[in-house]
């Protein structure tokens, strides 16, 4: 043998114990699981959709808190139906992945098939031709997600575009028990008869459902995204009086500035906001629907992916609702908690003052001075790293204790679709780059 031949029969060795070694690493398919509970889907892709992430960022492009368990769905949950979730994105990449959340269920939840594709008009049910893809989880195309657990997808090649509608599908075959849904979508999605997750057109889905189930997350892989701002709140922030179907609430209109306006930090925008949430106080049930802002923040905001700043809107429903949190600074102390953990990862943290709602059924004077003192509290600089005075932009100039007509939905707490706007455009997005942090 010359030893040419011979250094041609080494390297060809070499090149098969690389990809038996490659082969054995790919084969691996476990479920592993992070330290906020979640089940993330790491492993083998076996199908031409599925694909490792190559080159970009991973952000979030959309997302939705779960809030509790839907009523209704206590024994048999949506078994034998597809679940079309119809979501909206706010950056675009050239990948996806999902989570899928069973945070609210009493048993396993089993989902056979899930699908992602993309619309083909807004509202629409029915996914645009040959885009959809069959999702997988450690490369299977099932996954059965525990109680109290939540579940990433592996990513698919799929270009999805920012300012877009997005259809996410899953089947399950079997009875679940408590389906764990966000409850003020302000979106209309869809449900039909039988497995259609991978169905292009819409025409089955039949029903119309103002919910999401399931699904509280949205990743993209983009060359152009430098992360995500997670923004935490209440209904204010969840956008409850909002156009349904129109994508007007404020986090939408800021998603908007930060990919259009020259120097805004080009961020994917998370909107966590439940209706009704407070920041101190858990709602009711274990686990807790609608849990406080405190409670949830390592899941719902620092757990995100791609993270770099956080912006909270909380505090109105600690005052206004029963029982009233008449102790200012527990609330504010409570905004500092929130920051210091933020602090902690090195993200910088915008807060919002509180609105006024004089005129609605539950203002009392006692109430909106106890309002008075957190935005003072908030203004003077102690509380955030920065913050955004959706209190000034909103008020009625001749009575600050009432919103400005114009920005007022009617019920006198919650903003029109004007309103919403103006908060947005109050906003200031180079808030949301590294500075100064605030002085705790």
């Amino acid at each position: 043998m010359t030893r040419r031949n011979g250094y041609a029969l080494l390297a060809a060795l070499v090149a098969v114990v690389v990809l038996i070694s490659g082969g054995i690493y790919l084969g691996f398919s476990g479920l592993l699981r992070g330290k906020d509970g979640s089940v993330r889907a790491d492993g083998a892709h076996p199908r031409s959709s599925a694909a490792p992430a190559s080159t970009g960022t991973w952000a979030g492009s959309w997302s939705a808190a779960p809030a509790g368990a839907e009523p209704g769905t206590e024994t048999n949950g949506f078994f034998g139906r597809s679940i079309r979730n119809v979501i909206h994105t706010s950056i675009g990449g050239s990948s996806a992945r999902i989570t899928l959340s069973n945070l609210y269920g009493q048993q396993p939840l089993s989902i056979t098939h899930a699908s992602l594709a993309l619309a083909s008009a807004p509202n629409s049910p029915t996914a645009l031709a040959g885009t959809v893809r069959r999702l997988t989880f450690s490369g299977n195309t099932s996954v059965v997600i525990p109680a109290g657990r939540q579940v990433l997808s592996d990513a698919v090649r799929l270009r999805v575009p920012s300012d877009a509608d997005v259809l996410v599908t899953t089947y399950s075959p079997t009875p679940s028990g408590p389906v764990t849904y966000h409850p003020q979508a302000r979106q209309m999605s869809y449900v039909a008869n039988g497995d259609l997750t991978e169905e292009e057109s819409g025409a089955r889905y039949t029903e119309q459902s103002p919910y999401w189930r399931y699904l509280s997350a949205l990743d993209v892989l983009s060359n152009e995204a430098e992360g995500t701002v997670v923004v935490l709140g209440d209904s204010l922030t969840d956008g409850i009086t909002s156009t349904v179907g129109a994508n007007r609430r404020w986090t939408d209109v800021l998603a908007e500035r930060l990919r259009t306006e020259a120097g805004a930090p080009r961020y994917g925008v998370l909107n966590q906001g439940i209706s009704g949430n407070r920041l101190l106080s858990d709602g009711y049930g274990r686990p807790a629907g609608n849990p406080s802002g405190l409670a949830r923040y390592e899941r719902d905001v620092l757990g995100r992916a791609g993270v770099r700043a956080v912006v909270v809107d909380l505090g109105i429903n600690d005052i206004l609702r029963n029982p009233h949190q008449t102790d200012a600074s527990r609330i504010a102390d409570g905004l500092r908690e929130l920051v210091r953990q933020a602090h902690a990862r090195g993200l910088r943290v915008v807060g919002a003052t509180l609105m006024p709602f004089q005129g609605h059924r539950g203002y009392e004077p006692r109430l909106e001075a106890v309002r008075e003192e957190v935005n003072a509290e908030i203004r003077s600089g102690k509380v955030f790293d920065s913050y955004v005075d959706f209190d000034r932009a909103l008020r009625d100039p001749y009575n600050p204790r009432r919103l400005l007509p114009e920005y007022d939905s009617g019920d006198h707490l919650h903003p029109s679709d004007a309103g919403y706007r103006k908060m947005a455009e109050s906003f200031d997005p180079s808030t949301l780059t590294p500075t100064r942090g605030a002085e705790l």
